[in-house]
C-alpha cells in the first residue's frame, strides 16, 4: 500500500511545498516559524511532512554538510526533529500510521522467498515448473512438500502459469481466503480489505479464510473476496495480466487509479488531485517509462503534469494553480 494513501492531496502538497521552500537560503527564521505553524495545526501536517522527508531522504541522503541546499536545509531537518518531538503526541500518532502500515510490509518482505521493489516485476521458473511474475512492490513465500504446491502472497500481486500435476493441488493463500487452481493461469491482487481475482485460463476455487464460503470461478471471470465473503463475480480484467509484459492497460479506468497504479513503477511521489481523479483514460500506457506515459496522459486529458521537485510529481487540473 502506498504509504501516502491516506493522506489528504492537499497536506500531501502543502508539505511538498513547504519543504522546497525551506531549502532556499533565503527563506530565514520567518519561514522556519511558519513552517512550524503549519506543521503544528494537525497530525495530518506531521504525517504529511514525514512522508515527503521519506521520499527525500532516498534521492538526498542525509550528511553533514548538503551539496546543494547549504545550511538551511540542514537546519530544517534539525527543526523537524526538534518540532516534532515537541509535538509529542501528534509525532506519535504520525510514526504510528506509518509504522502500521507500510513498515511491516517492509521488513516482512526482507525474509519473504521472492520479493520485488518499486518498478520492478519478477518472474521466476518454480521446482514444478510454474511460471510465475511478481508485481512490483510484492512478497512471497513458496512451500512446496509432497503432499501440495503452496504459495503464499504476502502482498501486492502476483500472475500465476500453473503446471501440472496431478498429485499434488496447487494453492495460494492471501489474509483473506485460499485459492485452489484446477488447471489454470490466473493473478492474484492483496489490497488491505480484500484479494482479487482473475482467471484467464482453466478454473480456481475460492476458499474464504473466516466463513469457509467456497465458489468456482471460471475462466474469464474476476472475483473479489475477503476473510467473510466472496463478492458477486465480473468479467476477468486483462490489466492484471498485462502489468507482467510491462503494459498498463485502461479501459474506461478512473485517473486516480490509474496515477495510483503508475505510482508502483517509479521512484518518489505520483499524486493525483481529486478534481481530475474521476476522469476516465482509455489506452495502454508503458510502466517502464512513466515520464512518457504522464505525457500521452497529458496530451489527451485536461490535466497539467506538475513537477514540484524531480522526485514529486502531481497531476491535476489544466490552467488551474495546484
Amino acid at each position: 500500500m502506498n504509504p501516502s494513501a491516506k493522506l489528504s492531496h492537499a497536506s500531501l502538497q502543502q508539505a511538498a511545498q513547504w519543504y522546497v521552500r525551506l531549502q532556499d537560503p533565503q527563506g530565514g527564521n520567518q519561514a522556519q516559524q511558519h513552517w512550524q505553524t503549519w506543521l503544528g495545526q494537525s497530525p495530518e501536517h506531521q504525517a504529511a511532512w514525514r512522508y515527503v522527508e521519506r521520499v527525500s531522504q532516498r534521492f538526498a541522503p542525509l550528511s553533514d554538510e548538503p551539496v546543494s541546499a547549504g545550511r538551511a536545509l540542514r537546519s530544517t531537518r534539525r527543526q523537524t526533529l526538534k518540532t516534532l518531538m515537541v509535538l509529542g503526541a501528534g509525532s506519535a500518532l504520525a510514526w504510528g500510521t506509518w509504522r502500521s502500515t507500510v513498515l511491516p510490509r517492509v521488513v516482512g518482505g526482507w525474509s519473504a522467498d521472492y520479493a520485488t521493489a518499486s518498478g520492478e516485476i519478477r518472474d521466476a521458473l518454480l521446482d514444478d515448473g510454474t511460471h510465475i511474475w511478481l508485481n512490483a512492490l510484492s512478497a512471497m513465500d513458496v512451500r512446496f512438500d509432497a503432499h501440495q504446491r503452496l504459495l503464499h502472497l504476502r502482498f501486492g500481486e502476483v500472475l500465476i502459469d500453473t503446471a501440472k500435476d496431478l498429485s499434488r493441488p496447487f494453492l495460494v493463500d492471501t489474509e483473506h481466503g485460499r485459492m485452489r487452481a484446477l488447471g489454470t493461469r490466473f493473478s492474484v491482487l492483496q489490497g488491505d480489505g480484500s484479494t482479487t481475482l482473475n482467471v484467464f485460463d482453466g478454473r480456481v476455487e475460492v476458499r474464504t479464510a473466516q466463513s469457509q464460503q467456497v465458489r468456482i470461478v471460471e475462466a474469464g471471470q474476476q472475483a473479489v473476496f475477503n476473510r467473510d465473503a466472496i463478492h458477486n463475480t465480473a468479467q476477468a480484467s486483462a490489466s492484471r495480466e498485462a502489468w507482467s509484459r510491462g503494459v498498463l492497460l485502461a479501459d474506461n479506468l478512473p485517473l486516480g487509479q490509474l496515477i495510483g497504479e503508475l505510482n508502483r513503477y517509479r521512484p518518489g511521489h505520483l499524486g493525483c488531485d481529486p478534481a481530475v481523479a474521476h476522469l476516465p483514460v482509455m489506452g495502454s500506457f508503458p510502466l517502464k517509462d512513466s515520464e512518457h506515459a504522464l505525457r500521452l496522459l497529458e496530451a489527451a486529458l485536461p490535466i497539467k503534469v506538475d513537477r514540484v521537485m524531480p522526485w514529486w510529481i502531481n497531476v491535476g487540473p489544466k490552467n488551474t494553480a495546484l
